[in-house]
């Protein structure tokens, strides 16, 4: 209301003011009452349909039409000293008209200004209206924030156009459109709807997609807005019918049937031809226009949230705002600087605040939890951190170094696995585990400061640490074979026009700071549009680039990445690798097995026959635990082994399937070393460093 005074009191001096309450909006019938019960609320005039009238005068309305009528609280002329008197009037004229008020001026240059206001979050003119702005107001997670088009995911599936025309060269009866290009008998009437199309449109249906005009391919998309075209059918009878109708278009028509059926495999199918796009509504922002309508610094929410957090960090500590909004912000300002402080220290100022979970590696996510503990400021605590260095550039080492040093100097302590020099330096005490791995390992070789470390003889780690040992540069590298795949303007993320190339038939190492673009470049552009070119694979949707040559070089491309070989207790190496199908076929083979009838099957514990049932070959028994993370507890019948005791029975050289599954890869290298199926995978494992796991090894233990 005071907002509302200040404006009316800005108006020229000798203005002349009426101030109004808008008693009923486009509202039909008897408006007798009204008339009547502004006169006992004590006021003399009235405006009704633009025009003004005493209380006294017949006004003469008809009944079944749409009218306008406001009490004239006060009338005024604008000079010094009125702020007391128009306070109350626009007070009372709120109160009068649930939270509106109308202003009627006529200014000293005759001209009239007339604005209806609202001390609500509305615009009465308009219709908008906002709740009182909340914390909620800003979360995506909550309907009161969230974008009502995606619910506040910032993306929508839809059907994607890319998809549904994959090979432009083809031609629409070639089967441009695929998902209407199958020989079924459905989409062979689907393919006669285009021709029909076609006809129409006067289009040539041999000539290829990509040189069709773009109008025509948009109603083939799209649909033909209206205007109908002949669709000619013949009946079992032989007789042809001809139906007059608007052509529905392709996407239209997925979308549609997606929603409609009740067909599991309808619905996979349609599925193929859809993407994940921004939502049209919010432009990926997530929240609706409410909330995006709100700025600090001139900023939205959405906007700060996508700055990476060295320029966040940058813009707080910049903002410029006014002395009630500084008393206002304070303490959310401190947290927000140090929280993004704290985020800069571990090495992580390259990434954007808006960063979805599932892109951050390992060690981007392990640092981001190492930030928020610092955050807490807990004292007496025990941390521990699993090489928290993977995937840090040398060069932000120490920010991390630091940021443990500060979580040790709070009073805690921090217990580090890792095998990066600098943070074995800089550790007070040392533990070198050892002195091989596996069966070989389990031992303290060494303990004590870095410098007793580097003097201990025994310890493998002292001695690389010393120089005694040291890991050579070869003194000649492959030379490439002449032949490259070169990238041209690749600027997806944070790429700026990138032109690369990659000498093929080499050992090819992409490096740089963190966050400078390498997995944006290889990852996000360069492995999708392989595996879009090689192999059609259209739900990898590739960076933004402007083209590449080469791919014809090569016949495959394979994503050696860190996700889990399995998620239950059942993946395991040797099932992951292919080891477990020879295993099986030599304990098949083994006269015992044959007299039995036991087939290779017998000896897997994923199908019923030679598992044991009480545990159905996991080994472990699951205990659902309420409120609790489930337990794995070693299953009772089998003692762990997964098998029955008549599959346990079956001996190849002394040993059990049991026993086979229980070896470690160096043990089962030489235990299998006749056996080239299966020893050339063993020797491989063992190359790699990982001669001391398990063959059966549950895959969640990796």
């Amino acid at each position: 209301p005071q907002q509302i005074v200040d404006g009316v009191l800005k108006l020229p001096e000798g203005s002349r003011v009426q101030l109004l309450a808008p008693l009923i909006r486009q509202r039909k019938g008897t408006y007798q009452k009204v008339f009547e019960d502004v006169q006992r609320r004590g006021f003399s005039r009235v405006r009704v349909n633009g025009e003004f009238y005493t209380i006294d005068e017949k006004i003469e309305l008809e009944r079944y039409k749409k009218h306008d009528i406001d009490a004239v609280v006060d009338r005024v002329v604008i000079k010094d000293g009125l702020r007391a008197r128009v306070t109350d009037t626009i007070e009372t004229a709120l109160k009068l008209a649930d939270g509106m008020v109308r202003v009627y001026a006529e200014l000293p240059d005759k001209k009239v200004q007339e604005t209806l206001q609202s001390e609500h979050f509305a615009c009465v003119d308009c219709g908008i209206s906002f709740e009182e702005v909340a914390p909620r107001t800003f979360s995506f997670n909550n309907p009161h924030g969230a974008c009502p088009e995606c619910t506040g995911l910032g993306t929508i599936v839809e059907v994607d156009p890319e998809l549904v025309v994959p090979d432009e060269d083809l031609s629409i009866g070639e089967g441009a459109v695929k998902p209407w290009s199958s020989r079924r008998m459905l989409d062979g009437m689907y393919r006669h709807l285009l021709r029909c199309v076609c006809k129409h449109y006067k289009i040539d249906i041999k000539k290829p997609w990509k040189k069709l005009p773009e109008s025509f391919r948009e109603i083939v998309l799209y649909g033909s807005d209206g205007e109908e075209i002949d669709f000619s059918f013949k009946a079992g009878s032989g007789r042809k019918h001809t139906v007059h109708r608007a052509f529905e278009g392709v996407i239209p028509n997925l979308e549609r049937r997606y929603k409609e059926t009740d067909s599991n495999r309808a619905r996979e199918m349609i599925a193929e031809y859809t993407d994940t796009r921004p939502c049209r509504a919010c432009k990926g922002a997530r929240l609706r226009p409410e909330a995006l309508a709100v700025k600090i610094g001139k900023r939205t929410i959405t906007e700060v949230t996508a700055m990476s957090i060295g320029e966040a960090r940058e813009f707080f500590e910049k903002l410029k705002l006014t002395k009630t909004q500084m008393v206002i912000a304070e303490r959310v300002m401190k947290e927000i600087n140090e929280r993004l402080g704290f985020l800069v220290n571990v090495g992580l100022d390259y990434l954007s605040l808006d960063r979805n979970a599932g892109t951050l590696s390992g060690g981007e996510s392990q640092r981001i939890r190492l930030a928020t503990q610092i955050g807490a400021g807990l004292v007496g605590v025990l941390y521990v951190l699993d090489e928290p260095s993977i995937g840090l550039h040398q060069r932000d080492n120490q920010k991390l170094i630091a940021t443990l040093k500060r979580l040790r100097d709070l009073g805690n302590t921090v217990i580090v696995v890792e095998h990066d020099e600098e943070t074995i330096d800089t550790a007070d005490h040392v533990l070198d585990m050892g002195p091989g791995a596996g069966i070989h390992g389990g031992e303290v070789v060494a303990e004590g400061t870095p410098k007793a470390i580097r003097k201990n003889k025994k310890s493998m780690t002292g001695q690389y640490l010393a120089g005694t040992f040291q890991i050579f540069t070869p003194e000649a590298t492959r030379k490439t074979n002449g032949k490259w795949i070169e990238m041209k303007g690749a600027e997806h993320n944070n790429l700026k026009k990138v032109n690369v190339k990659f000498p093929l038939g080499q050992f090819i190492c992409v490096t740089g700071v963190s966050g400078s673009g390498k997995s944006s470049l290889i990852n996000e552009t360069l492995y999708p549009a392989a595996m879009r070119h090689l192999h059609g694979s259209h739900q990898y949707r590739p960076g933004k680039f402007k083209e590449i040559l080469g791919f014809d070089q090569i016949d495959k491309v394979i994503d050696i990445d860190q996700s889990p070989i399995g998620r239950t207790p059942r993946s395991n190496p040797a099932t992951y690798t292919g080891l477990f199908s020879p295993i099986r076929d030599i304990f098949a083979k083994i006269p015992e097995s044959r007299a039995r009838g036991y087939k290779p099957g017998r000896f897997s514990f994923n199908v019923k026959g030679g598992r044991c049932e009480a545990c159905e070959g996991d080994g472990v028994i699951r205990i659902e635990m309420h409120f609790l993370p489930d337990v794995y507890v070693p299953c009772e019948e089998c003692n762990g082994a997964r098998y029955n005791r008549d599959t346990l029975e079956i001996l190849y050289k002394g040993r059990t399937i049991a026993d086979v599954l229980g070896m470690s890869v160096e043990e089962a290298c030489e235990f299998f070393e006749p056996v080239p199926a299966v020893y050339s995978k063993l020797i491989t494992l063992f190359d790699v460093g990982l001669g001391y796991i398990h063959l059966g090894q549950q895959a969640t233990t990796l």
